[in-house]
């Protein structure tokens, strides 16, 4: 990507952009994570939400503490699904969720601390619960965007099936009396697919900024610290 002298992109890049969006494979990708966002998080919500109200209703016995520790245990590991998700279908860096491994050993009891002390546990699971308003917005947006867009595409298209006159797409009615007509409508469509595909694909990115924010920590980042009397090449 082009920039200018300051590292601002130019206006050329941007318009680059725009009309490359029906042909990057970041595009498609991108509207597969939109799409299957609400029933993801429609069912995160129903099991995090049924989870914690049964496992903290019940700690008064020992079921309970164990719905909790279940809770928890599927948090990470539906956390741990999204981060991959985000990766791989939005391009997205995300931190790892777990410091380097430590060569010393540690008792149960420390990995259960260690798990409740880490942030991405109770970040992940913020996002898990952002998952279903978020994706609600995405789906419909989605759909939306893209039915107007073929609305429009097909209208000429269907109109001329109909000796020219109403079309009827997506519950979307135009009316087609001409060739001009179709034409223009066309148009509009084509304009509507760019315009939607590049705002579809900004929304996108706030899901991978989301992501990236929530499904890691920086500070795991870093390499682990030597330990003494252990050779480096023997921790690689």
């Amino acid at each position: 990507m082009e920039t200018d002298e300051r590292g601002a992109i130019t206006l050329p890049d941007v318009l680059v952009q725009f009309v490359r969006a029906p042909f990057r494979l970041r595009t498609y990708k991108n509207l597969l994570y939109l799409m299957l966002a609400f029933p993801l998080g429609l069912g995160y919500f129903i099991f995090l939400s049924v989870g914690l109200t049964a496992g903290v209703g019940l700690t008064i016995v020992w079921i309970g503490l164990f719905l909790l520790a279940l809770v928890l245990a599927g948090t990470w590991a539906f956390a741990a699904f999204e981060r991959q998700m985000a990766i791989h279908l939005l391009d997205a860096e995300v931190a790892p969720m777990l410091p380097p491994p430590s060569p010393a050993q540690r008792t149960v009891w420390q990995q259960v601390r260690d798990v409740l002390a880490n942030p991405v546990t109770w970040k992940g699971m913020a996002f898990l619960l952002l998952k279903l308003p978020l994706g609600v917005i995405s789906f419909a947006a989605t759909v939306a965007m893209l039915s107007i867009s073929a609305a429009f595409l097909f209208a000429p298209a269907v109109a001329a099936f109909g000796d020219w006159g109403m079309a009827d797409v997506d519950g979307l009615v135009f009316e087609v009396s001409s060739v001009g007509g179709a034409w223009l409508c066309l148009l509009i469509g084509v304009v509507l697919l760019f315009l939607s595909l590049n705002l579809l694909n900004a929304l996108a990115g706030v899901w991978r900024g989301t992501a990236a924010l929530l499904l890691g920590s920086e500070r795991f980042s870093e390499a682990a610290p030597p330990v003494p009397g252990v050779p480096a090449a023997a921790m690689a």
